[in-house]
């Protein structure tokens, strides 16, 4: 996208990412998140009903945006999101760790693993090595340059969408959009 557009996604959605929806749907919501974040917990449902609400016409993206000062666990939580994704579990993953918000500490994050039927040899060895930090600082980084300041931060067809005074906001941006 164009740099001189802060508010805009700096990195386009590309297979890597982590996606819910059709492929070809006319609307991509991409959500940049902190599995710590309580704002992020309370507009997970909000998210679940849109993409139930709007089954065929839209698509999200999850990418990492982990606030560290803040959230002690959510760098770990990300990376535990990541090694589940490697194995095909990322959205079971994604909502275990907003389901159990208040225990994401690394004892627990291994039993979400084991819970998800994980490679638990895979998932320790990925873990200790931290392969999937990188791609967290990815995450983190394009969402910096897109304008993201806080959790959660939605992008709508690669605008973003201001939820600062709720969720509703959200929902009256795609009905619009499926309307032009």
């Amino acid at each position: 996208m164009n740099r001189n557009h802060p508010f805009e996604l700096s990195l386009p959605v590309t297979a890597v990412d982590h996606r819910l929806g059709p492929e070809h749907a006319p609307l991509t919501l991409v959500e940049y998140g902190d599995f710590e974040c309580p704002n992020c917990k309370q507009a997970a449902p909000a998210v679940k009903l849109l993409l139930e609400r709007y089954a065929e016409r839209i698509r999200l993206v999850f990418r990492h945006f982990p606030l560290e000062e803040v959230h002690p666990h959510a760098l770990h939580a990300a990376e535990a999101a990541e090694a589940a994704g490697a194995q095909g579990k990322f959205w079971e993953m994604h909502d275990l760790l907003f389901d159990n918000q208040r225990h994401l500490k690394q004892q627990q994050l291994h039993g979400y693993a084991e819970r998800l039927d994980l490679d638990m040899a895979r998932y320790t060895a990925e873990m200790d090595d931290e392969i999937y930090l990188q791609r967290v600082r990815e995450h983190q980084h394009s969402g910096t340059s897109s304008g993201v300041r806080g959790t959660p931060t939605f992008f709508l067809n690669g605008r973003i969408q201001d939820v600062s005074f709720g969720m509703q906001s959200l929902f009256d941006a795609v009905d619009a959009a499926l309307r032009r």
